[in-house]
């Protein structure tokens, strides 16, 4: 099951990885380094993943989505860089890691669906091509084994196999999305990372991708890590999930029960600014103003300049996250005995 540790957590140097989990993140940072100063775009992010669990991150474009799971996977380019925290996977430490040592990871025990499959892909080589070189850089090299893997993964994201000869500009966009899902799946990876895959594609497209993904995790028991701007998108899929705002983890909780009973009044913000295609028909509020600005982030608590419910003391301090109903909210409603403080 997923965790998400108080802010007390120790230094990097001190973490071990708690049994039964694959992935232990903890007060993982994330700094861009601009010509106007620095940008903290994670800060002090923690969680634990169990094998085989889904667990979906959301939030509001520019809160640290997709430059978490980059963190995770050590594909963070210049001018992005960790500068505090660990992330340990399968009990091995990733930050720090060589080239060589990620790609023995990559693929084999920890594969990523990028957001955009068309940029993903390789627009010169076919699909099997792509496939084959996957294969090959880990040490499979029987032209039969690689042929026959190749079809099947293809076989299981619904594509025929006729078309690990057609090359990406030749598949609509929801195969190319689902050609890639298939290359992630080539290894039996243990963790498959994906960043906001469905969101080029229509909302037909977009539920038949999504229950397809939770198909294949159930039957071949991998972990999903599945960020999207898009809550519904994960409400029936995601086992637990994590609302991202400004860098930092606002709630975190059972989807369920973060769906049932929001107790963070971002989550309830972004709760209520998609519809319900069932019950009566509501308006939908949305949530004034914007994100703040990562390079000067505002004081206290970084949604006090939109929230509803804002105290004097949301402007000045910081609030932890606070054990609520079986979940972790970061909100001074629910600190010192609040409501639902358990």
């Amino acid at each position: 099951m997923s965790t998400v540790p108080g802010d007390d957590v120790a230094g990097a140097a001190a973490v071990t990885q708690p049994p039964g989990t694959m992935l232990t993140v903890r007060d993982l940072s994330v700094e861009y380094a601009m010509e106007g100063g620095t940008v903290l775009a994670v800060d002090k992010v923690s969680f634990d993943l169990a094998p085989g669990e889904f667990l979906g991150i959301v939030g509001e474009s520019g809160c640290g989505k997709s430059t978490l799971l980059f963190a995770i996977a050590q594909l963070l380019v210049s001018p992005a860089a960790i500068t505090g925290g660990s992330v340990i996977f399968r009990g091995q430490s990733m930050v720090g890691l060589t080239d060589k040592q990620l790609a023995s990871v990559r693929w084999k025990d920890l594969s990523v669906v990028m957001q955009s499959a068309m940029n993903a892909l390789n627009p010169v080589k076919s699909i099997g091509a792509q496939f084959k070189d996957a294969m090959r850089a880990h040490g499979v090299h029987s032209k039969e084994q690689i042929a026959d893997r190749s079809a099947e993964v293809l076989t299981m994201v619904g594509i025929d196999p006729v078309h690990l000869k057609s090359y990406p500009h030749q598949l609509s966009g929801g195969m190319r999305q689902r050609s890639m899902i298939a290359m992630a799946l080539l290894l039996t990876p243990e963790l498959v990372i994906m960043d906001e895959p469905t969101s080029a594609l229509d909302v037909v497209a977009q539920r038949s991708l999504m229950v397809q993904i939770k198909e294949l995790q159930q039957q071949l028991g991998f972990a999903v890590i599945f960020v999207t701007h898009d809550m519904s998108l994960v409400s029936h899929f995601s086992d637990h999930l994590m609302v991202m705002y400004a860098g930092r983890v606002d709630e975190f909780g059972p989807t369920r029960e973060l769906f049932d009973s929001p107790q963070h009044p971002y989550t309830v913000g972004l709760m209520e600014a998609f519809p319900s295609i069932r019950g009566p028909r509501v308006p939908l509020t949305g949530i004034p103003g914007s994100p703040p600005n990562l390079a000067s982030p505002p004081p206290g608590c970084r949604f006090a300049p939109r929230c509803p419910k804002v105290m004097t003391r949301c402007r000045e301090e910081t609030p932890e996250l606070y054990h609520v109903n079986g979940a972790l909210v970061r909100c001074f409603l629910h600190a010192d005995g609040g409501p639902g403080h358990d």
